[in-house]
């Protein structure tokens, strides 16, 4: 009786803990934030374990997943350099979100976002193996030019993590996917870099 009483406790505990999971703080202007996917709280102990402890972290959610939110980083070279250790050395994905340096985007209330205007039939299908580069459009479907100028090609429509965005690109080339990265956050895009694997395409290219 005691044991079923205290696995019962335990259960309780650690519906309560699940629940207590904040969310995850956005980063900085200009600042690059490491989330890595750590789900159970052996990838978690695993995870600090594996880091220094000048890196802070702090378990919290986003988009649904519950991640370790790494230190802030200002240069996307650290960013990246951290996501492969930790890959290599834990096997966890990270992912790398920034936040433009400009506010006229970050500023815009978060209301229901409306999908742009489809240019291909609806085919939902899961991206493959690689990285894909998510840009935040605020429901402002008129960021889908603006886009397309800063990455020089189509831009897709995908869902990730429940919530809809614009899909900057789709790559295996861990280098092109940065500098795409990099080039929305000069830009002042509020972007992120994704397992493209959890991103379902939507549309493969949208327009006004």
């Amino acid at each position: 009786m005691s044991f079923a009483y205290a696995g019962l406790i335990g259960g309780i505990s650690s519906v309560f803990a699940q629940q207590a999971i904040p969310l995850c703080q956005p980063p900085n202007a200009g600042e690059y934030l490491l989330l890595v996917v750590s789900p159970t709280a052996n990838n978690q102990k695993q995870l600090r374990s594996a880091l220094p402890p000048e890196l802070k972290t702090i378990t919290c959610k986003y988009l649904n997943e519950t991640v370790t939110r790494v230190g802030g980083f200002n240069k996307i070279d650290d960013a990246n350099r951290w996501a492969r250790y930790v890959s290599n050395i834990v096997g966890l994905s990270a992912i790398i979100t920034t936040r433009p340096t400009t506010p006229d985007v970050q500023a815009q209330p978060r209301r229901q976002p409306q999908p742009p205007q489809q240019t291909v039939s609806y085919n939902p299908q899961a991206l493959g193996e690689g990285y894909a580069v998510l840009v935040d459009y605020y429901n402002r479907p008129e960021l889908v030019n603006s886009v397309q100028q800063t990455v020089g090609g189509n831009v897709g429509f995908v869902s990730y993590g429940q919530r809809p965005y614009l899909l900057a690109v789709y790559t295996t080339n861990q280098s092109e996917a940065y500098n795409t990265l990099q080039k929305l956050n000069n830009g002042g895009f509020v972007a992120s870099i994704v397992d493209s694997r959890k991103v379902i395409l939507l549309r493969s290219t949208v327009r006004l």
